[in-house]
């Protein structure tokens, strides 16, 4: 059990101590994808749904999403982040709602999680903002982008460059 940081030695979860590691900047970017059909883009590019602006409350979710990662991820350390910032774009070609969070901190462990929580709340909020005009939505691609910062190095998806 010594291989695994997050088990003490009854083999037990725990939380890994980080505080000896060093405080460094860390980022970690984090996309997904809500594809949609041709009737609900329409509807979210026109501003139509009627629960509202689908963009703007996806992002703001986003943003809540982040801050509360520790909250739902239980191996995660509460951290202070310096900045959340999430882009919604609408991709015409692909029928999709294309999401990029960007979180950063100095910190003493990374901000993976929260990135990757940010888009993937922003992606279930314009599921629910749309699901009363389509129920087949898909929520897709749901990936880590990039990482920088902390003892593992930086860190970047090939096909993203």
């Amino acid at each position: 059990m010594s291989d695994f940081t997050h088990f003490n030695e009854q083999g037990r979860a725990k939380m890994v101590d980080v505080g000896e590691k060093p405080i460094s900047q860390r980022v970690a970017v984090a996309g997904a994808r809500v594809l949609v059909n041709e009737n609900t883009f329409n509807l979210i590019k026109s501003g139509g749904m009627k629960k509202g602006d689908v963009l703007t409350v996806a992002q703001i979710a986003g943003v809540m999403g982040a801050k509360r990662t520790p909250d739902i991820i239980p191996m995660c350390h509460p951290i202070l982040m310096d900045g959340i910032n999430l882009d919604l774009s609408l991709d015409e070609e692909r029928l999709s709602v294309e999401i990029k969070a960007e979180v950063r901190c100095d910190g003493r462990t990374g901000v993976e999680m929260e990135a990757l929580s940010a888009v993937s709340i922003a992606a279930l909020t314009v599921y629910d903002m749309c699901k009363a005009v389509q129920k087949d939505m898909v929520i897709s691609d749901i990936r880590l982008i990039s990482k920088t910062g902390g003892v593992h190095g930086d860190y970047y998806r090939e096909e993203e460059k």
